[in-house]
């Protein structure tokens, strides 16, 4: 019990400082006399800075030395843990994606793909294969969605038109991609396929939630 206070408290201390730096700046802004258009600026770097803290934080990780990540994608805690609630975490689907992250991670992100056309090649029918080949397709081609990857994202969702995995996971590829409109799009249908009681579901409610924020702020 004490350790899920103390939890609690860091991650409030977490979000009060975010929303003091946020008053100070839109303090900062009045003061200043920001001209309109620089507002639209200041709230969508404001609300994007937010949604990297509900990504990323960790106010209970205890202070080190910054090292370098070789792949935000992929060695995102909060978005490995998502993805074996949605894919799974045992068995053979997931032996092969431990294997393409720690090949992806490594910079060895062509043979990543290679693995995984291996895996698809083997059972064409398989939701997870083609979901995490549409991941290592979209790391491996600069973060952008080249048409591959696209590919392997729409034959996951056409294997598995009920199962929000291949729709998250697009969604998350578009937003990492900068195109906001499409990712919210992708999410909203990931949600809209959630149990209402699966583990995973709040995870994604709260990510629709801040990228909508994220674009309003942005005046999309």
């Amino acid at each position: 019990m004490d350790r899920a206070v103390q939890l609690s408290e860091a991650a409030l201390m977490g979000w009060l400082i975010l929303l003091l730096i946020a008053a100070g700046a839109m303090g900062g802004a009045l003061w200043l006399r920001f001209p309109r258009p620089l507002w639209t600026m200041l709230g969508a770097a404001l609300a994007l800075g937010g949604v990297g803290y509900a990504w990323q934080g960790r106010p209970t990780l205890a202070a080190s030395a910054p090292a370098p990540r070789p792949d935000a994608l992929l060695d995102n805690d909060a978005i490995s843990e998502l993805r074996g609630q949605l894919i799974g975490r045992y068995g053979g689907e997931a032996a092969m994606f431990t294997a393409a992250d720690a090949l992806s991670r490594s910079g060895n992100k062509r043979t990543a793909v290679q693995i995984m056309l291996g895996a698809v090649g083997g059972n064409r029918g398989s939701v997870p294969y083609w979901t995490e080949l549409g991941n290592v397709l979209f790391a491996h081609d600069g973060y952008q969605m080249s048409p591959a990857a696209q590919f392997a994202f729409r034959r996951a969702r056409t294997l598995g038109p009920r199962d929000p995995a291949p729709f998250f996971f697009e969604g998350l590829a578009w937003m990492r991609a900068g195109d906001f409109r499409k990712a919210r799009t992708f999410w909203s249908r990931a949600l809209q396929l959630s149990p209402a009681n699966a583990a995973y579901r709040p995870a994604i409610e709260q990510r629709v939630m801040l990228l909508d924020q994220a674009i309003r702020m942005m005046g999309e």
